[in-house]
Formats: C-alpha cells, sequence, structure tokens
C-alpha cells in the first residue's frame, strides 16, 4: 500500500532520491510544516510538525507512522499507521487523526475485506472525507476511493486503474469538486510510460489526464486559489512542475540547484505565495526547502541524519 509500507522501499526512495515518492488547502497564514522522517534502520518512519524555518520539531504520534495531512482548519493532523504491526505480508492500515497539541488522537479504518483494503488520508476541504488508495492482490479493487473522516465508513470507489495500476490520491480541489491523483505502477508506485496525473469529480465523472505520460507523482498540491497544481517528476534530475486543472499551462518551477539532484513531495503554502518540498543531490545538501513559487529565496530547513519526506504545509499557529 503506498505511503506507508516502509520497510525496504523507503531504503530505496532514500538511495533513488525520491523516485516518487499534501492535503487540500483553502487559504489562511502559513503555519506549520508536517513532515515524515525515515528511522534510523530505514524501516518504518516517524511523523513530526515544525515552524516553517526549521525550529521547534516536535513529534507527532507515538507509533511509526507516514503522510501527515493537516485537516483544512489546522487543528489536526491525519497519518497513516499499522500501530507498530509488521506490515509483511500484510496488516491493518489505520488513519489516525491527531491533535497536534495535546496528543490526542482516534482512529479510523477503511478496510473492507475481502474486496479492499483503502489507505486513507487526504482530506476533503470540508474535513467530512477522505481520499482513499483502494488495492487487492488480483488488482480488481485498484482505484481512488473516498470514505467519511468521522468513521470511515461509506467506501465509495470513484475510478478503476486496472490490473498492474494504482490511482494515488494527491490533493482535493479547494472547491471541494475534484480531486487530482496519481496513476502509477501497483507494485512499487513508480512512474512508467502507461503513468500520468488526472483530475476526476468527486462523483467519479470526468476523468480526464492532465499530463503527458510519464509525467507523474504519487504527491503534489492543488494551490489555494484553484487554479494550479503543483508535482514532481523523480530521478536524479527530478523537476518541480505546474500544470492547470485542465491540463494546460505545464511548466517547470525552476529552483536554481547545480549538479544533479532531486525533487519531490510538493505542498503549497496556505497563502499560496511559497512551496515546500524535498531535495538532494550531488551538490545539495539533502532535506525539506521552502521557496517561492516562481523559485526563488531557496531556503533549507531541515537536514536528517536519515531522509525527511511527505512535506504537508498547514495554517497551525507558529511555535514561538
Amino acid at each position: 500500500m503506498k505511503k506507508f509500507v516502509l520497510a525496504g522501499s523507503l531504503a530505496l526512495v532514500a538511495m533513488a532520491l525520491f523516485v516518487l515518492p499534501a492535503g487540500a488547502k483553502v487559504g489562511g497564514p502559513n503555519g506549520r510544516i508536517a513532515f515524515s522522517r525515515a528511522t534510523p534502520d530505514f524501516q518504518d518512519s516517524n511523523t513530526y510538525t515544525m515552524n516553517p524555518d526549521g525550529s521547534d520539531v516536535q513529534p507527532l504520534f507515538p507509533f511509526g507512522s507516514g503522510s501527515p495531512r493537516w485537516s483544512p482548519d489546522g487543528t489536526e493532523v491525519a497519518v497513516t499507521t499499522s500501530l507498530g504491526a509488521p506490515c509483511d505480508p500484510d496488516c491493518t492500515i489505520y488513519t489516525a487523526i491527531i491533535n497536534p497539541d495535546t496528543g490526542n488522537y482516534r482512529l479510523i479504518t477503511a478496510n473492507d475485506p475481502p474486496f479492499v483494503g483503502a489507505v486513507c488520508w487526504i482530506w476533503s476541504p470540508d474535513a467530512s472525507h477522505f481520499a482513499c488508495d483502494g488495492e487487492n492482490d488480483s488488482g480488481s479493487a485498484n482505484g481512488l476511493y473516498t470514505v467519511r473522516s468521522s468513521d470511515g465508513g461509506g467506501l465509495t470507489r470513484l475510478t478503476n486503474a486496472g490490473v498492474g495500476m494504482a490511482d494515488i490520491p494527491i490533493d482535493y480541489s479547494p472547491d471541494g469538486t475534484q480531486i487530482v491523483f496519481g496513476r502509477v505502477d501497483a507494485g512499487d508506485h513508480h512512474c512508467t510510460t502507461r503513468s500520468a496525473l488526472y483530475v476526476v469529480n468527486t462523483d467519479g465523472s470526468g476523468l480526464h489526464r492532465i499530463t503527458p505520460w510519464g509525467f507523474c507523482d504519487d504527491d503534489g498540491s492543488w494551490s489555494p486559489d484553484g487554479t494550479k497544481i503543483a508535482f514532481a517528476t523523480g530521478g536524479r534530475f527530478g523537476r518541480i512542475w505546474l500544470v492547470q486543472p485542465d491540463g494546460t499551462g505545464l511548466r517547470q518551477i525552476p529552483i536554481p540547484v547545480s549538479g544533479w539532484s532531486g525533487l519531490g513531495d510538493v505542498s503549497w503554502s496556505p497563502d499560496g505565495t511559497k512551496i515546500a518540498f524535498i531535495l538532494g543531490g550531488a551538490k545539495t545538501p539533502e532535506g525539506i526547502y521552502t521557496a517561492n513559487v516562481n523559485g526563488t529565496d531557496l531556503q533549507q530547513v531541515t537536514s536528517s541524519p536519515t531522509f525527511d519526506h511527505e512535506t504537508d504545509w498547514g495554517s497551525h499557529p507558529l511555535v514561538r
């Protein structure tokens, strides 16, 4: 399952420098950034929050977890977790919804055996639903789903990825009517020649591809004003791109780095002026960075001894 099965896969991601691997933003002040950090053995990850200058790093959840996503109002964070249970070959994946100020949390799961186990972490703008990646061994269930955020119920299928492919939710549109997702390889969630970004209405209608074949991601962010989607292409020469929801206007954000570099896990700031992302390369220290949307004012904000990724920039007040 995407985004949480880190044993082995996270280590490969670190070595490959962001081959692939943030929730819906509805505007507001630029608050704290949530992110995942690999454990020293690269067999799991833990989630944290921090100020956007990298100060006041605080652990978020007591168990191994990943894919942190701020709720639209900035009061809670959703993460995916198995609560410490081994996930080889299978386990129950929960969505933990956490109050970062108190540490209190509640759990939901969208597992609906024997049909599909759905991993859910992308908030709708009204916080009523999560978008989910659903997959099963035969591939018949592979697709995009939604569930209620209150209890994990109401599993609703929106797309059919087809055998061998997976549909990974990336973000809701700010008005809540559409979801952008990446169609990637079902085995390791890498891009293939059949991969791209798609947009679909939240009732399952209006499915359309918005990037050329091979331009895909399993993370990214819809701009708060609804006009653009930010995502990254991975590999040693990863790049950050903007595209409009109708598929027009594809262009690169010129991040000023020299030599080969990998970029990914792009998250828009709530006020729409900046982005947070992961970056590393031959001449660039690995970590989480921020920049203006035009690529200027590049700032490194973390320097992890392992691997920091899965950024999500929320509106939760800063800690001074």
